[in-house]
């Protein structure tokens, strides 16, 4: 019984789920999924800067407006380009043969981009891009090494440069470790954040939209649990008292 205890333990602690890779040091998102004004900021952001390229094919624009608080009139003026209708899936119109045309790659769909990587990975990606005049577009990634995508955010973050650390090792090569700021976009770097921390926000809510709905019924649960674990305590004490 104490083993099966502890390997449960074990299961259910977070800190198994994230494995040390020895990559760069991931900075926190700081996500909020109640907070309804940065998931729908970034939902405008995602729509006008990332699904020229990336699509989000498992989440149907009326569900985003009806969980963001989003009337129909705003989705249709701010959200739906073209001939997307309220009920449609958030697909692009993006072939996948273009895609390998011109980035070497498919390009990925990001509904669970946040599940798969991590809602801090996704928000450090968006903040890692250097100038490299050795890729296609001309810049590379901290996170992501040899990455075939343009920065779609530039403009708004500027130029960065990459930060290198010599291994002690004769001969290495150095190594990318970070980036530095060398001119600001159209954005402050404040301004860039707080974008990015939003867009991070939205993309954590598209991989699960009945997180909140989850966590909320999980407490019923546990505690119907709790109840029923005491019941059944005391009806195990009353039908084995006779017995010794």
């Amino acid at each position: 019984m104490r083993k099966l205890i502890i390997a449960a333990l074990l299961l259910l602690s977070p800190t198994v789920l994230v494995a040390n890779t020895g990559g760069p040091s991931l900075l926190d998102a700081d996500i909020d999924l109640r907070d309804q004004a940065s998931l729908q900021r970034g939902a405008k952001y995602f729509v006008n800067y990332c699904m020229g390229c990336h699509s989000l094919q498992y989440m149907r624009y009326n569900r985003l407006a009806q969980d963001l608080g989003i009337d129909e009139i705003t989705l249709r003026e701010n959200l739906l380009f073209g001939d997307a209708k309220p009920g449609d899936l958030m697909e692009n119109a993006m072939r996948p043969q273009d895609a390998l045309k011109w980035f070497g790659t498919a390009v990925p769909d990001l509904t669970l981009v946040t599940r798969w990587r991590s809602s801090d990975w996704v928000y450090t990606y968006l903040k890692s891009f250097y100038v490299d005049p050795t890729r296609p577009y001309g810049v590379n990634n901290v996170m992501f090494p040899l990455v075939g995508m343009p920065h779609g955010l530039s403009n708004l973050q500027g130029i960065q440069e990459p930060v290198f650390a010599h291994d002690a090792a004769a001969g290495a090569a150095p190594v990318v470790v970070g980036v530095k700021l060398v001119k600001e976009g159209t954005l402050s770097a404040k301004e860039y954040d707080t974008m990015v921390r939003d867009i991070t926000n939205f993309l954590t809510y598209a991989g699960e939209p009945m997180q909140l709905e989850r966590q909320r019924l999980g407490v019923y649960v546990l505690l119907f649990l709790g109840v029923l674990f005491i019941i059944a305590y005391l009806m195990k004490k009353e039908f084995w008292k006779d017995i010794h």
